[in-house]
């Protein structure tokens, strides 16, 4: 007669850390002694305790980061605010006036928040997500939404960021790709720098046979002021191993990419 042991892990979070639960189940038709020596030797620790210790040190890690750059932006504020009322103030406004009292501060949070790539890497937002497998045809991840800042007049420009990578055994979550777009569009920036920082942010991280990123938007320093033209895009592109060497391959992530 056949038997299972299903040992169900679950990490609860709390004010000592993260901590490790392992519950067994059992189908009641086998009740070895030896496989109940093991499922009590997982539940008194033994195990995971090289498990659960990393998982507190990440946490606390983590943690740690969040709660510096917390600090590090509060104390950047006030500096911040008063360059924000003075702005005001010497275009002409009444920085007293109801609508603006706040407007200062609201304004320094905001540019911290557009501007929060700069405290994040790759390494900390891919997390242990880089998985084996024997993969090797071509990933795209398509209309990935992106919003920057020029770093020449400070204001939007957007658009969508087409990523493609063939792997070299080894594959990143998806939404990874994503979070690496975020943090670098989360900085002062110009479009070509943007679109090569990603793909070498994503090269460096992976080490595949090649990484494709294009990136189209529409540039708030062209529509609103300038030449004014509404309807214009920008369309970048970077190439690297063989998306470069290989015209076929280039060919078939543009082919798919839109």
């Amino acid at each position: 007669m056949k038997c299972f042991l299903l040992l169900k892990v679950k990490i609860v979070n709390s004010d000592e850390g993260a901590k490790i639960k392992v519950r067994s189940d059992m189908n009641g038709h086998c009740m070895d002694g030896k496989i109940l020596d093991a499922v009590e030797e997982l539940r008194s620790g033994g195990g995971y305790g090289n498990l659960i210790l990393e998982t507190k040190r990440s946490a606390g890690h983590r943690k740690n980061e969040t709660s510096r750059r917390d600090a590090e932006d509060k104390s950047h504020l006030p500096a911040l605010e008063a360059a924000y009322t003075c702005i005001l103030r010497e275009l002409g406004e009444d920085t007293d006036r109801q609508g603006l009292l706040r407007t200062p501060l609201r304004a320094a949070k905001a540019m911290q928040f557009l501007t929060k790539g700069y405290h994040e890497t790759v390494e900390d937002i891919l997390n242990g997500a880089i998985f084996d497998e024997d993969h090797n045809e071509m990933v795209i991840v398509k209309d990935i939404d992106m919003f920057s800042l020029c770093e020449h007049h400070l204001v939007p420009f957007f658009g969508k960021v087409h990523i493609g990578y063939i792997p070299n055994k080894k594959v990143v979550g998806l939404s990874k790709l994503a979070r690496i777009v975020e943090i670098y569009s989360r900085r002062l920036q110009v479009q070509e720098r943007l679109t090569k920082q990603i793909a070498m942010g994503i090269s460096e991280a992976l080490q595949p046979k090649g990484v494709a990123v294009i990136i189209e938007a529409a540039h708030m320093c062209m529509v609103m002021r300038g030449v004014q033209k509404m309807s214009s895009r920008t369309v970048t592109s970077t190439m690297l191993g063989v998306y470069l060497e290989d015209p076929k391959t280039r060919e078939e992530f543009l082919t798919l990419a839109h």
